[in-house]
């Protein structure tokens, strides 16, 4: 068995960066690796895409049967794209050769491990670096992306790996499956929630002139509980504090963090 966790992936400011490469780069990578394994035999192959590739104005909460309906977000939308080509490829694949691959479209992710590579890092642990940082400097003062309004929602890790391994053991179809949870949250209130459980007391200011991205995220899981029974066990809020324990034990100890 094969599972295609691989990606060249970042968030709003790294898609604006490399469109070409995040495109070719996955693109690539998942056709290639597909069909290497379908020349070798391999038994079962798990493709991870990426809720990037729903078109922007989806209706919410968003179904897998609604995945073709539009053009993605403009920002992501090079690199959710080449991870949908997967679905296609995998679909195909089954039709002509019986090779029996699945496809995955997995929540934003969150948690230990994270990536808190400012130029490079998604939401979550480029606001815990900023507000873990701000309270450390002594500053009163938080910048942030956008207006706050979008919407996102987030599935921690090891929830991910869990779901992940159940339908690796128990689903065999080439039809989509969401991966997530039905939270839905504000970008301003997890900002806010973050500063709080980093202690931060001061202002938050919002940067009007950069993008938002897809303007509300949320899933309908119902495919996954039914399919091969996942639902997710982490609490949002206690997700979030390991998360914030895990960088600063590890992350903000051992490195220059204020580069």
């Amino acid at each position: 068995m094969v599972i295609h966790l691989a990606a060249v992936v970042g968030g709003i400011g790294a898609n604006r960066e490399n469109p070409g490469k995040f495109f070719y780069d996955n693109l690539i990578m998942g056709a290639m690796l597909m069909e290497y394994s379908r020349q070798f035999n391999v038994d079962k192959f798990v493709a991870l895409g990426t809720i990037c590739a729903y078109p922007k104005f989806t209706p919410v909460p968003f179904k897998e049967e609604d995945l073709w309906n539009g053009y993605p977000e403009e920002t992501n939308a090079p690199y959710g794209l080449a991870k949908k080509m997967m679905l296609v490829q995998s679909q195909s694949y089954r039709a002509q050769y019986g090779f029996n691959s699945i496809f995955l479209l997995p929540l934003n992710l969150y948690g230990p491990r994270d990536n808190f590579n400012p130029k490079s890092s998604h939401v979550i642990p480029a606001l815990i670096k900023k507000f873990v940082e701000t309270v450390e400097k002594g500053k009163e003062e938080v910048v942030c992306w956008g207006t706050g309004k979008p919407t996102r929602g987030f599935l921690y890790v090891e929830d991910a790996a869990e779901g992940i391994l159940l339908a690796a053991e128990k689903y065999n179809k080439s039809d989509s499956v969401n991966l997530g949870t039905d939270l839905e949250i504000s970008i301003k209130d997890l900002a806010e929630l973050i500063a709080k459980l980093v202690g931060f007391k001061g202002k938050i200011k919002w940067d009007t002139s950069k993008p938002d991205g897809q303007p509300r995220r949320k899933l309908n899981t119902n495919r996954a509980e039914q399919e091969f029974g996942f639902k997710a066990k982490m609490n949002f809020e206690e997700g979030l504090k390991r998360t914030i324990e895990w960088y600063k034990k590890y992350i903000n100890k051992f490195t220059n963090k204020y580069e």
